[in-house]
């Protein structure tokens, strides 16, 4: 099995107006949450595309882990969304990162 890890930090500047100004930190934290929903799912694709046809993906230790962050993030991205209004949210989810 192989495995390799890189620590990276990945500033991706993506930017959404908020509809109503008072909601744009929430938004920019949501945003940011779904940035890295997204780099995290395409790490773990790529550990997906990549394992050896013997190794199912729950049992590789760096699909587990892109895994679990993918959910974080991603449970992160939707507790954000809860204190939106829904015009806010709908307005994330109509940007290119959704």
């Amino acid at each position: 099995m192989w495995g390799f890890w890189v620590k990276t930090k990945i500033k991706i500047i993506m930017k959404i107006t908020a509809i109503k100004s008072k909601n744009q930190s929430l938004v920019n934290k949501a945003v940011n949450y779904l940035i890295w929903y997204n780099t995290f799912n395409n790490q773990r694709d790529v550990i997906s595309d990549n394992l050896e046809e013997y190794c199912e993906e729950e049992d590789s230790k760096w699909w587990r882990i892109m895994n679990k962050k993918c959910e974080d993030s991603f449970d992160k991205y939707q507790e954000c969304c809860e204190d939106l209004p829904q015009y806010e949210v709908k307005n994330i989810e109509q940007s290119e990162l959704y």
